[in-house]
């Protein structure tokens, strides 16, 4: 039903401030996955003197979290049915998926959903009516559900801003509205969990939270006629991606519980660090003498006065000052660099396990050598079933974009077949070429297809295709060499004989 123009800005009001809310978490998450992480933990103390040598360092282990599980999630194919040919609407279908480089843009859009708890699709069309995709960033776009029926999307709001002007679309089943308004920049909240306010963003002063300026009222885009637009799909083309959603609540963050973990192993080694410095460095002691004093001097270069050294400046330089006739000194032990690494080393085993990332991924050698094939398979069984179970939620988001595909090229018969399609996942498991052809040629003996075998082995749905033509080519220029091969028991049994 199309809205009025204060119905649609109220929509836009209230799916704004869900994704001012979320801005927060989402650059936090980025941040720390790309290794700016700010030194917690420490002391006042130890901070007043040492937390700026250390301002830029990190030891980022929420890198190698998030890239787990994402090397392996890759869509192979997608299937409408159960006929094991490849019609040519599957072959439309996937020529859409390659043409919009949805390869590279799936391995983006995966990771931050695995950074960020969730990304998102949009599919439209061009000019020509060609299916255009856009993965999106989670921190730009929100989408309102039915309560009733969590899995019909009634509107979706896509912000950004460019110099000066920030944008918004509204996108409906039925319309298409575009906003704009004047746009400043701030600081992202550094804290979570606050209210957001519509129309307001939150900066970070002095470790303060204060709402910034406001900005004003959404005004329609200039230049944009008509607006709003109809919308040609009559759905919302917008698609979330989460990642492992809890029933009933928001989807997981991998990196989530490995931050804490990770501001703990960084001040640990700003500990080491310190303590290597701080012994490598010689140190000397001062006793039975009052602290030095600096002569204040006028602008004649005359002596006015005098200001005792900051003790605190003596220290940093590695002056003991002892002041009083009977002061004695016993012992300065060097520090025991080697109680620190042990703790790391525990930090990062928690970090494993909590985030079922093998330990071998983390460089964690010990007990790890001379593994058999086995043991390495039973270290990545975490990692391999949280794979299968992000494939198990995303399977049905990428099963709704290849119905969008269908929809903005106005094939409404394909979409609804695409409702029920299937992607086809690259294994989540990892083996070695020996041990994969040793179990395809054993299942081959047992009379599985070729074909069936040929996407096992990890071809997607074009390579099948080129591999079974070449087989074809092959048995049509020496039939006497492939009936060869048949008969010393390397060709499946249901292949055709050679002609």
């Amino acid at each position: 039903m199309p809205l009025t123009s204060d119905e649609a800005l109220a929509q836009v009001a209230a799916l704004y401030d869900v994704i001012a809310g979320r801005r927060a978490d989402v650059q936090r998450a980025d941040e720390y996955y790309r290794g700016k992480q700010p030194l917690r933990f420490a002391s006042d103390k130890w901070r007043e003197y040492h937390a700026a040598r250390y301002e830029r360092f990190s030891d980022n282990w929420c890198s190698p979290v998030g890239n787990s599980p994402n090397e392996r999630l890759r869509v192979d194919g997608f299937r409408l049915d159960d006929d094991p040919g490849r019609s040519d609407d599957e072959k439309a279908l996937w020529r859409d998926w390659q043409a919009n480089d949805m390869e590279a843009q799936s391995s983006q859009g995966w990771l931050a959903s695995i950074i960020s708890r969730r990304s998102f699709v949009l599919v439209w069309g061009d000019d020509d009516d060609e299916p255009v995709a856009t993965w999106e960033r989670p921190d730009q776009v929100a989408i309102a559900y039915d309560v009733e029926r969590p899995s019909q999307r009634l509107a979706a709001l896509k912000t950004w801003h460019d110099g000066s002007t920030e944008f918004a679309t509204l996108y409906t089943p039925d319309e298409v509205w575009k906003w704009e308004r004047p746009y400043q920049d701030v600081t992202p909240v550094d804290l979570v969990g606050l209210p957001p306010t519509a129309g307001e963003f939150f900066a970070r002063t002095s470790g303060l939270v204060v709402p910034a300026v406001d900005r004003g009222a959404w005004k329609p885009r200039a230049g944009v006629d008509p607006n709003p637009m109809t919308n040609p799909i009559g759905v919302v083309p917008m698609v979330e991606m989460p990642n492992r959603p809890m029933l009933g609540g928001d989807p997981l963050s991998d990196i989530a519980g490995t931050m804490a973990m990770q501001d703990a192993i960084n001040l640990l080694w700003a500990y080491l660090f310190t303590a290597a410095d701080s012994a490598s460095m010689p140190a000397r002691v001062v006793m039975g003498q009052e602290p030095p004093k600096i002569p204040i001097l006028d602008d004649n270069g005359q002596k006015v006065g005098e200001r005792t050294v900051d003790l605190k400046k003596l220290a940093e330089d590695r002056i003991l000052w002892l002041t009083g006739q009977n002061t004695k000194i016993g012992q300065w032990d060097a520090a025991n660099l080697a109680a620190f690494t042990p703790v790391i080393e525990t930090c990062v085993t928690h970090v494993a396990a909590q985030t079922r990332t093998p330990p071998h991924y983390l460089v964690l050698g010990k007990g790890m050598v001379n593994v058999n094939a086995e043991g390495m398979k039973a270290a990545e069984t975490g990692l391999v079933m949280k794979v299968r179970e992000m494939q198990l939620f995303l399977g049905p988001a990428v099963r709704e974009v290849f119905r969008l595909f269908a929809l903005v090229r106005n094939q409404p018969k394909l979409a609804r077949q695409a409702r029920f399609g299937v992607t086809q996942w690259k294994d989540a498991e990892n083996h070695s070429e020996a041990q994969r052809a040793d179990a395809l040629l054993k299942l081959g003996s047992l009379g599985f297809p070729f074909a069936w075998l040929a996407e096992r082995y990890g071809l997607s749905q074009p390579e099948v295709a080129r591999l079974l033509e070449m087989r074809e080519a092959e048995r049509r220029a020496d039939p006497i060499a492939e009936l060869a091969r048949a008969q010393a028991g390397s060709q499946p049994p249901d292949a055709p004989p050679p002609e």
